[in-house]
């Protein structure tokens, strides 16, 4: 049995399990009328409603003596204070320093990095403004109208979702489109609407030869020089966020369109850093800026607020207390905005790639379960598509529901009606419906109607939810958001002792696929392939 579910706060928690676990949190709040008031929480722009969780104030206590137990105060002020915590590749984990807005340093190794975070940041409000107001123009002295990112993982679905979450913010005439898939269509696709003499590329690799990115980035100029490109004018159509100055210049990028990334940044964390160039392109560098100081209020909760109001560490225990003893495996994030079509996705790689292990930090295998699997959809389009499942299914999925109280768009009968359905399917999952209330619904119907249908129509409830509240989805709000649930991610690793920061999973999945690759390309299978690989490989030359 391992340290932590041997441990003392562990087991504290297993015992009082059974008490909570056949509770009705319907009953709950019948004979507390009061408890909303005891469950929430407010920082940085956003209300957390987590009363319709199946928790007593006991619970919550339980679960804060475990974050304690776990360090996580310490590990937290660790982090910030740039130790290397990310033990397994020895880095510093510092994306927060990006929007550290404090005026204090940040020391990583015995330097402080602000410096340089504020000289690369100075460079990148030059360099969006230039192309925002028509100073960096392409070789026929047009001004660019295209942004295409190139990127994958880390270095698309942040920057990706930002702008498309802030589009109500974007400049008119500015279009931007992220490139990531390795499937040719994906790329053909978006170039068919471009043309080179206008079009700005941005080739996101921190070690400028990811194999996905880098075969788009040589098809991005490929195509540019066949369709009247001059040789050049790489520079003035092709920049790079790296920190491979050297293969960037190979491809034809000058120093002067190079931008900086720093192996303190996790990929996955870096859309605060010059990865999110084509957000500051598409929104201005001002609301670049108003979507880090978002994030850095959320850090300041964070590294501040008593744990038991403390935003961050009240969600990611509620995730420690489903997924740990309740068994719950998933749980889905529903934001009620359209602008965040893409969030969940996003928070698939925040939350999957850092806490998907099964290793914990000392090297030995847990007997716990660590990361749950994360989904979801956006806004009334998820209630017809998978909320069946979440009211009368029989696995059990938690759920955060993200809601603004205004909208961007002009319809206010259409925002309030959003708003109602997102609240209305809170209290459904949590109340639900007895065979009783069915039967009285259905009054006008022969009685033996009734009882047929009656099983059909209840619904056991007891499904707990979060209600993320914010006045309206602003480049503030959005960063606080994410620096939220990137707390969370870091918070549940503390718990489960698990480094959070490094991804050997992937690396080695790109590892054995460059052996694919030179087996399709070579007609030889090399390397530690299986013979049903040899055999699709041969199906597929």
């Amino acid at each position: 049995m391992s340290t932590l579910v041997n441990s003392k706060a562990w087991q504290a928690l297993l015992k009082h399990y059974p008490s909570v676990k056949d509770q009705h949190m319907r009953q709950w709040f019948e004979t507390d009328p009061r408890r909303e008031q005891r469950f929430n929480v407010s920082a940085a722009g956003w209300y957390l409603d987590y009363s319709k969780n199946r928790i007593t104030d006991e619970t919550l206590e339980l679960l804060l003596d475990l974050a304690r137990q776990a360090g996580v105060e310490s590990l937290r002020d660790r982090m910030f204070g740039g130790d290397k915590i990310n033990h397994t590749e020895e880095r510093a984990v510092l994306h927060t320093a990006l929007r550290n807005f404090s005026g204090k340093p940040v020391m990583a190794g015995g330097q402080d990095v602000m410096p340089m975070v504020s000289a690369e940041r100075r460079r990148l409000r030059d360099f969006s403004e230039a192309v925002r107001g028509g100073k960096w123009r392409g070789y026929g002295g047009q001004q660019i109208t295209d942004i295409v990112n190139i990127g994958i993982g880390g270095s698309d679905l942040g920057p990706h979702m930002v702008c498309d979450a802030l589009q109500p913010y974007a400049q008119r005439g500015l279009k931007t489109h992220f490139v990531s898939n390795v499937d040719g269509y994906h790329i053909h696709h978006i170039l068919e609407s471009c043309r080179p003499e206008t079009t700005l590329f941005i080739i996101s690799s921190k070690t400028f030869s990811t194999q996905e990115t880098l075969n788009n980035a040589r098809a991005a100029r490929a195509w540019f020089l066949e369709n009247g490109g001059p040789e050049g004018s790489i520079d003035k159509h092709f920049v790079a966020v790296t920190s491979n100055n050297k293969l960037a210049a190979e491809f034809g990028i000058s120093p002067a369109a190079q931008f900086s990334m720093w192996d303190w940044v996790g990929g996955r964390y870096s859309l605060w850093s010059a990865i999110g160039l084509p957000i500051a392109i598409s929104i201005g560098m001002d609301r670049f800026e108003e979507l880090l100081r978002g994030a850095h209020a959320m850090d300041e909760h964070f590294r501040t607020a008593p744990l038991k109001s403390n935003m961050p560490v009240i969600l990611a225990l509620l995730g420690v207390w489903y997924n740990n003893f309740f068994g719950y495996e998933s749980f889905a994030i529903l934001p009620y905005i359209q602008q965040l079509e893409l969030l969940p996705n996003y928070l698939q790689q925040t939350d999957m790639e850092s806490n998907g292990k099964r290793i914990d930090r000392e090297g030995r295998e847990v007997d716990y379960e660590t990361g749950p699997i994360l989904w979801g959809g956006v806004g009334t389009n998820a209630q017809h598509a998978f909320f069946q499942l979440l009211h009368q299914g029989t696995k059990i999925i938690p759920s955060d529901f993200i809601i603004a109280r205004q909208g961007h768009g002009p319809y206010s009968q259409q925002q309030r009606m959003l708003v109602a359905n997102a609240v209305a399917q809170m209290e459904t999952l949590m109340t639900g419906k007895t065979a009783a209330e069915a039967r009285r619904e259905m009054s006008a119907l022969p009685a033996g109607r009734q009882e047929f249908l009656a099983p059909y129509k209840e619904f056991a409830g007891n499904k707990p939810s979060n209600a993320l509240l914010t006045e309206k989805l602003t480049p503030e709000t959005l960063g606080a958001l994410i620096a939220l649930y990137e707390h969370k991610v870091f918070v549940q690793g503390a718990v489960w002792n698990i480094n959070s920061y490094d991804q050997w999973g992937v690396e080695y999945g790109k590892q054995v696929a460059q052996t694919v690759l030179q087996a399709l390309e070579s007609g030889t299978a090399g390397g530690p392939v299986s013979s049903s690989t040899r055999s699709l490989v041969e199906r597929l030359k």
